[in-house]
Parts: C-alpha cells; structure tokens; sequence
C-alpha cells in the first residue's frame, strides 16, 4: 500500500517537472506578448482618482480572470473541432488592437473637439467619474479578452504535440501568469506615488534615503504613465501587425527590404488607419440618416 502511494507520489512529481519544463519553454515564446500586455494594461489601469485605482484595477483583474475562464475551454474545444476558426478570431482581434492603436494616434494630432473641452474641467461629478471609470473598465476588460487569446494559442502551439491534459495545465499556468503577474506589477506601478508619500511620512522631514525614494517615486510616476502611453499604443500595434504578418506571411515579400518588426508595426498602424476612417465614416453616415429622420 505504502509503495503504491509513493509511486503514486513520484508520477506526480514527475508530471509536475513536464509542466514546469513546459510552462518554461512557452513563457519564453510569450514573453514579447506579456511585455505588451503589461505596458497596454498599465496604461488603461492608470489615470484615475487616487482613491479609486485599487477598486478599478481589481475590477479589470476580476474581468481578466473571467476572460481566461471563458477562453481556454472555448480554444481547446475549437482546436480539436474546428481549429481553422482559431485564425478568424485572432484576425478580427488584431482588428480591434490596430484600430485602437490607430485611434489614439490619430487622436493626438486630430484631437475631438469635445476631448478638449473635458481635458480643461479641473473637476469632475461623481456620476461623470463613475462613467469614465466603466468605459475604461470596459475598454480594458476587451483589450484583455483580445491578448489573452493571443497568448492562450501562442502557448498552445508550443504543446500542440503533447496530451491534452500536459495542454490544459502548461497553458493554464501561462494564463494565470498573464493574469496575476501582469496585474500584480500593474498594481505596483500605479501606487509608486502613494509609496513615496508613505517614504516621505516616515522620514519624518529628514533629508536621508527614505525621503529621496519617496520623492523619486513621487514624480517618477507621471512620467512613467506618459511613457506607459506611449508604449501602450506601439505595443497594440505591433501585436496587430504581428498577428497579420503571421497570417500573411506572402505580404511580406512586397516589403522585404524592411525589418521584420518595422514590417510587423506599419502593418498594424495602417490596418489601423483603415479602421479608423472606416469607423469615422460609419457615424457619419448614422448620424447623417438620425437628423433625416
């Protein structure tokens, strides 16, 4: 009996080695992807009332985890059944990213008349802040949604030829370290202000280390935002190129002079430039048809 509960023990162990290995080999294919992940999220999570980024950030999480519930059975299942249906998803995806990324560049130099007028209200009402923090919210949660099904079938493809359940718990831990770590580092980047507050308060006014680091983080992190911003855009649309380059690789050759990842980012902006006069004229047209009628 004894033995048989060792050897039990030992396959266990054994298994839990493979998925470690594995887990291993596809958070190095992920890698790029997370990074973009974090960058994007960060800067979503940021911009808030100071008292209102943890509720916000935990809302984004809880919408995270609940897009990796729906994504991974939802993959495995069209995997093994349909699997040609995997590459529409992925291409209606790099879609959304490249029009967002678009759209805030496109944004910067054409500003929307009404962006101005509530980029000048030094305060806003409650109901107005609540508003803004659910079209974020839900901006954030599909923009999850999106690169979360990225890196679910990145890290699948690296298992493909594995049994399923050696899928199911290798693409499992990814997606959770897509959720906890990305957020975890997210939760970190957006309260650097209240920990130097916090270093200031225990220096006690004296001009020693503690004082130093908190001042540092306290003007470190507008600064870090902004470059989050900016970084935030590049990666939606070098993920939207990405994923367009791989499903047309012959588009390739027409610009073979360029590097791949300037190739991956032009791709993804003009894709996005597309979408968004598309887009533009779409509610030109709706709105022109509303005061017809």
């Amino acid at each position: 009996m004894a033995s048989g509960i060792f050897a039990l023990l030992d396959d266990i162990a054994a298994l839990m080695d493979d998925v470690a290995a594995m887990s291993k080999i596809a958070a190095k294919k992920t890698a790029g992807i997370l990074g973009d992940d974090l960058a994007v999220n960060a800067e979503k999570a940021s911009g808030f009332v100071s008292s209102r980024e943890l509720p916000v950030l935990w809302a984004i999480t809880k919408g995270s985890f609940l897009n990796k519930l729906i994504i991974l059975p939802v993959t495995f299942l069209l995997t093994a059944f349909i699997p040609w249906v995997i590459n529409i998803i992925l291409i209606l995806g790099g879609l959304y990213l490249a029009y967002e990324g678009a759209e805030k560049i496109f944004e910067y130099f054409f500003p929307h008349p009404t962006a101005k007028k509530v980029a000048l209200l030094e305060e806003l009402s409650e109901e107005e802040i609540l508003a803004l923090e659910k079209g974020k919210i839900k901006s954030a949660i599909v923009t999850d949604f999106i690169l979360s099904v990225e890196i679910i079938i990145i890290a699948l493809g690296t298992v493909v030829d594995q049994e399923l359940s050696m899928q199911i718990m290798v693409v499992s831990v990814i997606a959770l370290i897509a959720t906890v770590g990305v957020y975890g580092i997210v939760a970190l980047i957006v309260r650097m202000d209240e920990a130097g507050y916090k270093l200031i308060q225990w220096s006690a006014g004296r001009n020693n280390l503690q004082y130093k680091l908190g001042t540092l983080l306290v003007k470190a992190l507008p600064r870090v935002i902004q470059t989050l911003a900016v970084v935030g855009t590049i990666a939606l649309l070098f993920v939207s190129g990405g994923i367009f380059a791989h499903q047309f690789p012959a588009l390739h050759h027409y610009a073979d002079f360029l590097p791949g990842w300037v190739f991956e980012f032009l791709f993804g902006f003009i894709v996005g430039l597309v979408c968004v006069f598309l887009v533009m004229a779409f509610k030109k047209i709706v709105k022109k048809e509303s005061v017809m009628h």
